[in-house]
């Protein structure tokens, strides 16, 4: 999938970052980019200008790891001023290596204690159901986090509410930390187990932006199941050095080659 200039901008941004605070998750990032910014592009109903509008849809990012993407994300969207970004990783920044709520606009849970950002979102489109309010909830998970027992407890209770306000993006890279998740704890099939526990399910190339926009037209894909989507991911995409290399996971004290080979692969 060649990347086009809207995602490569967002992928520069995310390695201003990198190279500003000298480290940094690059490869959790890199895979997101695609589905952030299709979400916000297309599918998100949000005002910049006023972040905790009471009727916006609300995106939670439980894979807190991956927050350059969101971050790059947020400032092209005019969140907060892009000039911001190279702040990352500094000491008076509020940019931090996870997201915080209430810090930073946009970001509507703290997140990096892995297994957290689907129980939230639960209540949040529970919340909207008694309270007859008509916002929709994401919530973007990697596919190493949902090990956590903690994910399909919520799931259970998502389907038990019919919470069809609710869409799962699971970052399918098939990497985590430690390995490939096929060898760490096999998450296969994983299509059939989300559809065990009563989601509607659909599959989709995680960075083919025509593909993510028309599954979006159609989301909920059913009017009485919550959603989850599968997006097939690369970890690291945009930079082949670092695709699908668990080196790239976290680097720090990155090298000026190195972060000039980042930027060469983005001209």
């Amino acid at each position: 999938m060649i990347l086009d200039q809207p995602s490569k901008d967002i992928r520069r941004s995310i390695i201003k970052m990198v190279e500003a605070g000298g480290r940094g998750h690059i490869g959790p990032a890199m895979s997101l980019v695609e589905m952030l910014r299709v979400l916000y592009d297309s599918f998100l109903r949000y005002r910049s200008d006023e972040p905790l509008w009471p009727d916006r849809d609300r995106l939670i990012l439980s894979k807190g790891h991956g927050c350059l993407a969101l971050y790059a994300t947020l400032a092209h969207k005019g969140f907060f001023p892009q000039d911001e970004l190279v702040t990352f990783g500094k000491a008076n920044s509020r940019l931090g290596g996870h997201p915080e709520w209430r810090k930073i606009p946009g970001i509507e849970a703290s997140t990096g204690a892995l297994g957290h950002g689907l129980p939230i979102g639960v209540g949040m489109a529970l919340a909207a159901k008694i309270r007859k309010q008509d916002y929709r909830v994401v919530v973007i998970t990697g596919d190493g986090e949902i090990n956590e027992g903690s994910v399909w407890e919520a799931a259970m209770s998502a389907a038990k509410h019919k919470l069809s306000n609710l869409s799962v993006f699971v970052d399918y890279n098939k990497l985590q930390a430690y390995g490939p998740t096929c060898e760490v704890l096999d998450l296969e099939p994983l299509t059939d187990k989300w559809r065990s526990f009563g989601f509607q399910v659909e599959e989709v190339d995680g960075h083919d932006v025509n593909a993510l926009e028309h599954l979006m037209t159609r989301l909920p894909l059913n009017s009485q199941k919550p959603t989850a989507v599968i997006c097939h991911t690369i970890k690291g995409k945009g930079l082949p050095f670092a695709e699908s290399n668990a080196e790239w996971h976290h680097k720090s004290g990155l090298s000026l080659e190195e972060i000039a080979s980042m930027n060469d692969c983005l001209t």
